[in-house]
């Protein structure tokens, strides 16, 4: 378990509020809003009504007390860059602040921020990538180009196995897992044979990957 600060309550504050607490932690809720509250009290720990750009505010939250603080303000920047130096300035451990733009990410990161994160982009980034191929059932960005793509197996690797397909050195990525019948089995061993009904879990550069989709 871990004790989480969110500040700023719209949609993605509220979502990872939500999400947090279903992995059974922590969670301190802070918000000008007292009507955004309602949705999350059965959620947290304790909430908040307060604007966290006043320094007065903060020091009765105990930043340094929590895992990570969160800053989640989309539609002020300005208030979102204050609060992000004012965590650090009161011992926050980690801060992850959200950015709807690059240029905000470079002040968020020079003024504090141990991370940052832009959920908007992210999403519309992974659904692109996945309705662009009518065979991507999900995809995930590892970052460095790195990615992991849920695909059905090719047609020629129906009946045979990893080791058949010496698949590591011939399409230069990795089978982490495979679903099967909703199923998920990871690290698969390599005499594993592969059926049409899998769904495979692969690891790899994108550009390999992209090599793969184009057979599909």
């Amino acid at each position: 378990m871990k004790s989480f600060l969110i500040i700023g309550l719209g949609r993605f504050g509220t979502h990872l509020c939500k999400d947090l607490s279903k992995l059974d932690n922590e969670i301190m809720v802070v918000d000008e809003n007292e009507a955004v509250m309602e949705d999350v009290l059965s959620f947290v720990t304790s909430a908040k009504i307060g604007d966290c750009t006043n320094e007065k505010v903060l020091a009765t939250l105990g930043v340094g007390n929590f895992d990570v603080c969160f800053v989640c303000i989309g539609s002020n920047f300005q208030s979102s860059l204050e609060i992000t130096s004012l965590l650090k300035e009161m011992g926050a451990r980690y801060v992850v602040s959200k950015a709807n733009r690059d240029i905000h990410a470079k002040f968020l990161l020079r003024n504090g921020a141990d991370e940052v994160i832009y959920p908007d982009r992210d999403i519309a980034e992974k659904i692109a990538v996945r309705f662009s191929a009518d065979q991507v059932f999900d995809y995930f960005e590892l970052g460095g180009g790195f990615s992991i793509y849920e695909i059905p197996p090719l047609p020629e690797w129906i009946g045979k196995s990893i080791k058949d397909l010496n698949f590591r050195a011939c399409y230069h990525a990795n089978i982490i897992g495979i679903k099967t019948d909703g199923v998920m089995s990871l690290l698969p061993d390599a005499n594993y044979i592969f059926k049409d009904t899998d769904h495979l879990m692969v690891l790899g550069h994108r550009n390999d990957i992209d090599k793969i989709l184009k057979k599909l």
